[in-house]
């Protein structure tokens, strides 16, 4: 086994870690970002694949409230990188960002590789090193850093660690949540890593499964309890996902955990109240189909006749049975059942990590004084739209001022 000797180590070269490695440097500290994988930011660059969204135009406020129960813990970090510092932040790197026109922000190239080029050339001239293939496994008898190389175990001897490993979710990008049981073997209490904006299962007809798979749900509502989104789904051959399915993908969840299934509503045309839908299927069908009535008289999509085909299969009672106020009713209330969440594997992100009553106000571990912890490892989860990378960017950060602090005093 080898060992060296570093100043400051980084475990996880995504954007936790390589902010937490940016701002390392620029306070003069000498830094070695470690990662698993052959290179750098690789889920990064996966959630570029659409148009990287880095994070949201809202304000401040609004902005916070998105990580619930967490916001108290994250306030002080996102408040100290805030939205429009990272987009100033990605203009310094030659990336310019836009706001689209939901509010989220955008680089105008749409990439995440431009950005993470010029990002790793400026870590390079600032004098970071990065060691790829080097999978971390706990802490020897002496304290140093183990990890597993194709050579075998080589030891690190670090004055501080920067632990920015991730969550569970696209694990073979290289977050695969196995540095819970390290961490718990200290003593570190962590919350159970459970998927977050996710999809869920559904036990679609084979009819309907064959019929719509891939077809978007567009213009709806949906609802679970007291929580109202309004936005796109996907019908997937397994059951739903998308953008409002993630957004109340929470609530959804603990559901499913909680009593095994989920009742999700949805309201197909949501701007039309109950007596303007009624009067509109009041009319005389003729020798329309229902499908071809429905669609012309209530703009609903053939998707949406089809969720409300399935709605009443159980009831034994066709649709074409329904008066025209039934059909009102069901149109803008139609029961999903949903049996199960998507692997964690295919979730776009986790919930549960490290408590945050384990870190101290700079994300040390308490119990393990130089080692700090950043990014989706912690308990935290938000819902798409640019909230999930700022809290990564800004806790990673807050870890390197964090260790920058703990090494002066």
């Amino acid at each position: 086994m080898t060992a060296i000797t570093n100043q400051v180590a980084v475990i996880g070269a995504g954007p936790a870690g390589l902010m937490a490695a940016e701002v390392l440097a620029q306070g003069g500290a000498s830094v070695i970002v470690y990662d698993a994988m052959p290179s750098a930011g690789r889920k990064f660059l996966m959630a570029g694949r659409g148009g990287l969204n880095l994070t949201h135009s809202e304000p401040l406020a609004d902005f916070l409230s998105r990580y619930r129960e967490a916001m108290p813990h994250l306030r002080a970090a996102v408040e100290a990188f805030p939205p429009d510092a990272l987009r100033d932040w990605s203009a310094e790197l030659g990336q310019l960002t836009f706001v689209g026109s939901s509010g989220r922000v955008f680089p105008k190239t749409f990439k995440a590789s431009p950005l993470l080029r010029a990002w790793l050339r400026r870590l390079d001239a600032a004098g970071v090193q990065f060691v790829f293939r080097h999978r971390w496994i706990g802490w020897d008898e002496k304290g140093r850093l183990l990890f597993q190389t194709s050579n075998g175990p080589r030891a690190i001897a670090a004055s501080a660690t920067v632990l920015a490993l991730g969550g569970a979710s696209w694990p073979r990008l290289g977050s695969d949540g196995a540095w819970g049981d390290l961490l718990v073997a200290k003593g570190i209490a962590i919350s159970k890593l459970r998927p977050a904006n996710s999809g869920f299962t559904v036990a679609w007809s084979d009819v309907f499964r064959d019929r719509f798979e891939g077809q978007p749900l567009k213009g709806a509502t949906f609802t679970i309890g007291r929580h109202t989104v309004r936005g796109e789904a996907m019908i997937t051959r397994g059951g739903i996902e998308g953008g409002a399915i993630y957004a109340l993908s929470a609530e959804l969840r603990e559901a499913v955990l909680g009593i095994g299934h989920a009742t999700l509503t949805i309201a197909l045309r949501p701007d039309l109240d109950q007596g303007t839908l009624t009067t509109r299927l009041s009319g005389t069908r003729g020798k329309q189909s229902l499908a071809n009535f429905l669609r012309k008289a209530a703009q609903v999509s053939p998707v949406g006749i089809g969720l409300m085909q399935e709605a009443v299969i159980a009831s034994g009672r066709p649709l074409a049975a329904f008066s025209p106020t039934e059909l009102a009713l069901l149109i803008n209330a139609i029961p999903v059942e949903l049996t199960g969440i998507a692997p964690i594997d295919r979730a776009i992100s986790t919930a549960g990590g490290i408590a945050f009553e384990e870190l101290d106000n700079h994300f040390m571990l308490r119990k393990l004084p130089g080692v700090f912890a950043s990014g989706e490892m912690l308990d935290w989860e938000a819902p798409t739209g640019g909230y999930l990378l700022q809290a990564s960017f800004a806790t990673g950060a807050a870890a390197g001022r964090g260790v920058l602090a703990w090494l002066r005093h």
